[in-house]
């Protein structure tokens, strides 16, 4: 489907159990790439890394505990002697109003969307930088350019965050040959949006606001983080790039 050559080069996907992460685990398989498939669930990362065409391992680990990433990314080394791309999708998106909203479902959020990224960027930045290069690329959200989302203030906080992290990672990194740039999506049908998609006021309320009037799906985001990761893309970084239908344009 997308005509990117990645052979010889090893990835990491957080959060690659299902949905997007599922499909870039995919399309970077289909690409010639080896894929280390990361989830906290055991049985969809198995299930993931078991259809891939290609190599592939499951990892299961908290991507929010950075001894687990730490030693996760030591084994995807270990198991393929390399990491070029790594690709932070893992993330949550808890709904309660500011006045109740738990601390819990706030320290999710912004542990899952924003610190694992730097978790996993630390990690497999130092095995890049010893490498002489990589890619990284965090999957963010239009939430995080001033897109409000109603009862998300985590999400939102967190997704902000990740890209002002990526900038930051960007400029740090870019003298170790180390790419970084964050892909922010609309809304995608996956399983996360399954239930706000069976309600249709809700559907009408997005597709107004969408001029494509379609909703994204799992590929759309994945064309963009495959041309990231690859070398026609090796003068672009420290970018968040919109996948929205153009829905920031309104």
């Amino acid at each position: 489907m997308f005509n990117v050559n990645l052979r010889n080069r090893v990835a990491l996907v957080t959060g690659a159990g299902r949905g997007i992460g599922k499909a870039i685990a995919q399309g970077l398989s289909d690409c010639g790439a080896t894929v280390a498939v990361n989830d906290i669930d055991p049985q969809t990362a198995a299930l993931t890394a078991g259809t891939l065409t290609g190599d592939a391992n499951a990892y299961v680990a908290d991507v929010r505990d950075s001894a687990a990433v730490q030693t996760m990314v030591d084994q995807v080394v270990a198991d393929f002697g390399r990491l070029d791309i790594l690709v932070n999708n893992a993330g949550v998106e808890p709904k309660a109003s500011i006045l109740e909203m738990t601390d819990a479902d706030w320290r999710d959020a912004i542990e899952t969307n924003l610190s694992a990224a730097f978790y996993t960027s630390r990690s497999a930045g130092r095995v890049m930088k010893a490498a002489g290069g990589g890619v990284i690329v965090n999957i963010g959200s239009i939430a995080g350019h001033n897109i409000p989302i109603a009862l998300r203030s985590g999400y939102v906080a967190s997704k902000a965050g990740l890209i002002g992290f990526t900038r930051e990672c960007a400029r740090e990194f870019a003298a170790y040959q180390i790419r970084v740039n964050a892909v922010c999506p609309g809304v995608i049908e996956t399983e996360m949006t399954a239930h706000l998609r069976q309600n249709a006021a809700q559907m009408q309320k997005w597709l107004e606001d969408i001029p494509q009037k379609r909703l994204g799906i799992p590929e759309d985001v994945v064309g963009l983080v495959l041309f990231l990761c690859s070398d026609a893309a090796r003068y672009l970084t420290g970018q968040a790039i919109n996948v929205d239908g153009g829905k920031v344009m309104l």
